[in-house]
């Protein structure tokens, strides 16, 4: 049942609405890609400052973190509410933009956010919270656009090619204790998200032959295209060695295939991807998926660089869901938003809430007001109410109970959770992951070639 207080934030987000569903719509018709979302995070801070609240920007590039207190004015825990910014590239799809589109549901995040911030900011409201809460618009969730990334990488201007990760690397973690996040699923109102999930690394595989002219001498040459066809069979024949309970997925696809049909493709690029459910399992996994790359070299006479890049890591479960089905059992008591759809179990995919999870307890929820699927041109939006202002409600109604009573749920949080590594040991493991291995082979005489 809601307090007083925690209807004025109901209150407050009801007569803000057309508000909040207009900034969501307008992140959502204006996608942009991760490490990219100048104007994502540029509408944010406008947000933010109509609210009084001051802004530290360039965080990981294009992020952004909000005080609700000013830093350094309060004792007790920091609770950051998180929304994601950046989008997919998927040019077909009815809303894209400038070849992005928000099909993951990210613009549906960074609006609740907003939204939560609107009633947070409330005089009232925020003086009954202990602690303080950090809004942070964060960039780059989505594991694309992975070439750029990589270039970023080598010129010094980026550590890590995840949002979340690239955050903690650089400290903007490090004054956070809980943290609340959020992602949207078609088929629920709203729900837990309290999956264990897939982590991953990627890689940038390149074959390097030797061009010829296709039809009059292939013999010249040595194609990079079939080394990198080879190693597809290769791993598809490896998939026997996974086990089933590890939940292993390899997938990928060529970024540079050759350059004309008529000329033996002298270098070709593959990006690729291999996930599971352990550290141990893609590991394991990722060193299958090298051999295969190398094999296919070898039978082709190609040389092949395998660049690895850190990914995610697992997701972790928060046993601790108390406030949060509290906060889904008042929403349902108003009768119009009532299908709770948890998300449980463990999940295949990958987000970077799994590498913040692992530093400290997370509080994960769905909502819905989507249609169709994630990562594809038919998704869509439906209901703007329960994207949008259903989405600000929970996350300011669950933030408002972890900090009330002197922040007495996120000192509950902290006490029954215990961490999967520290913030050292997560940068130590993170660089580990990330090599770059060139595997060369004998090339043969070119047969008649003085002849």
């Amino acid at each position: 049942m809601l307090d007083r207080i925690e209807q004025k934030i109901c209150d407050i987000l009801e007569a803000k609405k057309d508000e909040i569903i207009a900034f969501g719509n307008d992140i959502w018709n204006h996608a942009e890609l991760g490490y990219k979302e100048v104007r994502t995070a540029g509408k944010y801070v406008e947000e933010m400052k109509k609210l009084g609240l001051e802004s530290e920007e360039g965080w990981a590039i294009t992020g952004v973190k909000t005080y609700l207190k000013p830093k350094g004015t309060t004792d007790g825990p920091t609770l950051a509410v998180i929304g994601e910014m950046d989008a997919l590239p998927i040019p077909n799809h009815p809303n894209a933009y400038n070849g992005a589109a928000h099909c993951c549901g990210h613009h549906v995040q960074l609006t609740g956010i907003v939204g939560a911030a609107m009633a947070l900011a409330d005089e009232e409201v925020k003086e009954a919270m202990g602690g303080n809460i950090c809004f942070m618009a964060v960039p780059a969730e989505e594991f694309v656009d992975i070439e750029w990334k990589s270039q970023m990488m080598k010129e010094g201007k980026l550590g890590y090619g995840g949002g979340k990760c690239e955050l903690i690397r650089v400290g903007a973690f490090d004054d956070i204790d809980v943290a609340l996040g959020h992602h949207s699923f078609a088929g629920g109102d709203f729900g837990h998200f309290n999956s264990s999930t897939n982590g991953f690394v990627n890689k940038t595989v390149t074959f390097k032959g030797r061009s010829a002219h296709a039809a009059g001498m292939p013999h010249h040459g040595i194609d990079a295209l079939n080394a990198a066809t080879a190693s597809l069979v290769n791993i598809a024949l490896q998939q026997e060695s996974f086990r089933d309970e590890d939940g292993v997925r390899c997938h990928g696809f060529i970024s540079n295939g050759g350059q004309a049909v008529n000329i033996i493709a002298d270098e070709v690029t593959l990006q690729y991807c291999v996930r599971a459910k352990t550290p141990e399992a893609y590991r394991d996994a990722a060193k299958k998926v090298d051999r295969s790359f190398k094999a296919a070299a070898m039978a082709t006479g190609c040389d092949v660089t395998i660049e690895t890049m850190a990914g995610y890591m697992s997701g972790v479960v928060n046993e601790n869901t108390k406030i949060l089905q509290s906060v889904f059992d008042d929403i349902k008591a108003e009768g119009k938003y009532t299908n709770q759809k948890d998300m449980l179990g463990h999940s295949t995919g990958s987000d970077d809430f799994g590498d913040v999870a692992s530093l400290m307890p997370l509080v994960h929820f769905t909502t819905g007001g989507v249609l169709g699927d994630a990562h594809a041109p038919n998704y869509e939006m439906i209901d703007d109410y329960a994207s949008y202002v259903l989405t600000a409600k929970i996350f300011a109604l669950t933030a408002y109970r972890l900090m009330k009573n002197n922040a007495e749920g996120a000192k509950d949080q902290l006490a029954t959770y215990k961490p999967v590594m520290s913030k050292e040991e997560y940068i130590a493991f993170q660089d580990s992951m990330q090599t770059t291995e060139t595997f060369t082979t004998e090339k043969l005489p070119i047969v008649g070639l003085n002849d």
